[in-house]
């Protein structure tokens, strides 16, 4: 299975608390696609990783990974 690493928008919960809106909180990334969304379920588990000695390239420190079966919005599959 793909390796999926879920991050957290910190930007865009500001956003959304500023002007009441609800932009996508969460972004699913695989090394083919980024799917954003504001609910996540993951029924074959995940692991929280806390790396900052080692970020990804994307500057993130904290993330969640998943080799299992990610379900995003109202109960679509994410790759």
């Amino acid at each position: 299975m793909i390796k999926k690493r879920i991050h957290v928008n910190r930007h865009n919960i500001a956003y959304n608390k500023k002007h009441g809106t609800r932009r996508p909180v969460f972004t699913v990334k695989t090394y083919k696609s980024n799917t954003k969304t504001n609910r996540i379920h993951c029924p074959d588990g995940v692991t929280l990783v806390y790396q900052p000695d080692k970020p990804l390239p994307c500057g993130a420190v904290a993330w969640m990974e998943t080799k299992g079966r990610v379900y995003g919005g109202s109960g679509w599959l994410i790759m």
